[in-house]
């Protein structure tokens, strides 16, 4: 990708529906070019795809964290579950070394945040977590309203 394309994939991520003619004015570039340029990157594979964004993914909560766990055994699927069915999770991801999983959460008040950690805990397959509450975001690739 070139700097053209990292422009345009950047304006794709806070808009994926914005026209090809609004695409090419911010660009200062033709339409064909930016169309020739889209359909590039989705046969290379780079685009996969498009989506949409809910507001409640995309406003801002007061409180955010991420948290490190540490699963026993073969409970990683079933504590995956039971993280991705409470809605103050936005993200989990797997990892190696010290911790199995990476937890992204948030929530409106600190007392929420408290309540959701408290939960997670109780996660039979759990053995071990460590919290850390995110104080500002300079960079991020997500939407916000």
């Amino acid at each position: 990708m070139d700097n053209l394309d990292e422009k345009l994939v950047t304006l794709l991520r806070h808009d994926g529906r914005r026209s090809i003619s609004d695409l090419a004015i911010e660009l200062d570039v033709s339409r064909a070019t930016v169309r020739a340029r889209m359909d590039r990157l989705k046969e290379s594979g780079e685009i996969v795809g498009y989506t949409v964004i809910l507001r409640s993914d995309a406003m801002e909560q007061r409180v955010r964290g991420i948290m490190m766990i540490e699963i026993e055994g073969r409970a990683a699927d079933r504590v995956v579950r039971a993280l991705g069915a409470l809605p103050a999770i936005s993200e989990i991801h797997t990892t190696n070394g010290r911790w199995d999983l990476i937890v992204e959460l948030s929530t409106a008040t600190l007392t929420d945040f408290n309540d959701v950690l408290g939960r997670i805990r109780l996660i039979p397959g759990i053995t071990g977590s460590e919290t850390s509450l995110l104080l500002a975001t300079p960079r991020s690739t997500k939407a916000h309203i």
